[in-house]
């Protein structure tokens, strides 16, 4: 049966392509579905302010008719003017067990940036690294945490076999809450705050986020992610429309107490802020918030047992001053005092040696491994 790859431009097209997962991972016992009303809002050029410096073209496969596969092709033109590349990226990859539709989804995408003009295809993404990054190649045994991906195992071999090769890895680290690591605490939390009180000696505070002034918050930690991650592999500037709107989103979760900023002074020198794993609480919604699954999801919130270490940053010239030990030292103490169980960092970049020995040091052990891949064109 022929493989019909077509590109999404109806509504009904475009709900296709959204449900299209909750048909592939209907009996996978890991999979998080994402909320629909936020999928609908995700694919709005109107309402996801990623679209108003990108151009994207999302692409279904189709036998008989029915929905077997999804991509999305996407240039940002951001990421190119920082990066001086000539670089289009896939996302939103699902297929059916078929070789066939993996690969014409993957040349679909690839003839669309070729024709643009562009030099290779990198993925897969969530449109780029400050949404969904990496395909699951390594950690199948556990469901992912908050804004984090998943797929199926065979999503690599599918896309190695289509002539993709390694870009980076992406790590995920987990830490146990248990005596163990209060034990441990209880002997590297006085060797941080020694060296932190360097930092506090050169005029370095650390706080929680301030939520009543929460514009204000949301200028001062754009400042930092901009400046603190620009050398990061990958990394794209977040414009003030998408940051303000992220961190909207990130609000209704938040735990002050989990979320700390170093100043100097007026200026904004560091943040890092760890999150809830919502992902147990969304689960048995399948992606669904009404009639009744918003009580269960608030039900569920007060179970939640771990939590995502999101992002950790300190502009890069105040760095080797001790402000990386003062705001390790308030997150470790704010986060032993809670009853969550378990830790994920994540994502952490292979090569970023420096943040991998100290998770280690903390007892985390690498146990999922993201890939993202890219191909010459």
């Amino acid at each position: 049966m022929r493989v019909e790859i077509v590109p999404v431009r109806t509504a009904r097209e475009l709900g296709a392509f959204i449900r299209l997962p909750w048909r592939l991972y209907r009996d996978d016992p890991y999979w998080v579905a994402p909320l629909f009303v936020e999928e609908r809002k995700r694919f709005d050029p109107r309402r996801n302010p990623f679209y108003e410096h990108a151009e994207v073209q999302l692409f279904l496969a189709l036998r008989d008719g029915r929905p077997v596969g999804r991509i999305s092709a996407h240039i940002d033109r951001i990421h190119n003017e920082f990066h001086g590349e000539k670089t289009a990226f896939f996302g939103f990859f699902e297929s059916v067990r078929s070789k066939e539709v993996a690969r014409a989804l993957l040349e679909a995408a690839e003839r669309w940036a070729r024709e643009r003009g562009m030099e290779r295809l990198r993925g897969p993404f969530g449109f780029n690294t400050n949404g969904y990054s990496g395909l699951l190649i390594e950690g199948f045994d556990s469901p992912p945490t908050l804004l984090m991906p998943y797929n199926p195992p065979y999503y690599a071999r599918f896309i190695e076999g289509s002539g993709y090769r390694k870009a980076k890895d992406l790590l995920a680290f987990r830490i146990d809450i248990d005596e163990a690591l209060h034990e441990r605490m209880r002997v590297l939390l006085p060797r941080l705050e020694k060296i932190a009180e360097r930092a506090l000696r050169q005029g370095f505070r650390v706080r929680s986020l301030h939520l009543k002034d929460f514009p204000g918050e949301v200028k001062r930690l754009r400042e930092i992610y901009n400046e603190a991650w620009e050398r990061n592999w990958g990394f794209v500037p977040l414009t003030e429309r998408e940051f303000t709107e992220q961190a909207k989103e990130l609000k209704r979760i938040l735990l002050p107490q989990l979320a700390k900023i170093v100043e100097r002074g007026e200026e904004p020198v560091g943040f890092g802020l760890a999150l809830p794993d919502f992902h147990q609480a969304l689960r048995p919604l399948r992606g669904r918030l009404f009639p009744f699954g918003i009580f269960r999801l608030l039900w569920a919130s007060r179970r939640i047992t771990g939590l995502r270490l999101l992002t950790f940053g300190i502009k890069r010239k105040h760095r080797v001053r001790g402000v990386d030990a003062l705001l390790y030292a308030e997150l470790i103490r704010e986060g032993l005092k809670l009853p969550y169980r378990w830790c994920e960092c994540s994502w952490i970049l292979e090569d970023n040696r420096l943040i991998i020995q100290a998770i280690e040091l903390a007892g985390g052990r690498p146990y999922k491994t993201y890939r993202v891949y890219e191909k010459d064109l």
